[in-house]
């Protein structure tokens, strides 16, 4: 039943694309964050992706080439990771702020506005890729059933 093994597969992508939308809208609610529950600015978050299944991708390809087609009932895609991005936080000279230091500078967190909305952007084309295989899976899973009539 591979068949039902690619809903599975566009499940688990919708699932990891809708997550991916939420730490980039999370990284846009802090873009102005400068002090946090851990003490000092917020860090911008970033998601990792991972397949899994029973089958690597050469392998899948490997059985495409010889005609036996996808095996794993099991496989898809899932976060592995929710990291903090490494670079280097914003230094603006803003001596009236609260959590300015001695020398009037404030450091703000490492969020780009563009970076961020084009990975939203990203998310959400994926996640309607998704939909859509999955919506085309369903309509010949019907037309499937429409033939033993």
């Amino acid at each position: 039943m591979a068949f039902l093994g690619s809903f599975d597969i566009c499940a688990s992508g919708m699932s990891a694309q809708r997550l991916r939308m939420d730490i980039a809208a999370e990284n846009i609610a802090n873009i102005d964050t400068t002090r946090t529950e851990a003490g000092g600015p917020y860090r911008r978050k970033d998601v990792l992706f991972q397949s899994y299944g029973e089958n690597s991708f050469q392998e899948a390809m490997r059985n495409a080439s010889r005609g036996q087609g996808f095996t794993s009932r099991h496989a898809g895609v899932r976060v592995s990771a929710i990291i903090e991005d490494t670079r280097e936080m914003k230094l603006v000279y803003n001596p009236e702020h609260p959590d300015a230091d001695a020398d009037g500078y404030v450091t703000l967190p490492n969020v780009d506005l563009l970076k961020e909305t084009v990975d939203s952007m990203s998310a959400t084309r994926s996640y309607e890729a998704n939909v859509t295989a999955l919506n085309a899976m369903k309509l010949m899973a019907q037309k499937a059933l429409e033939i033993g009539k």
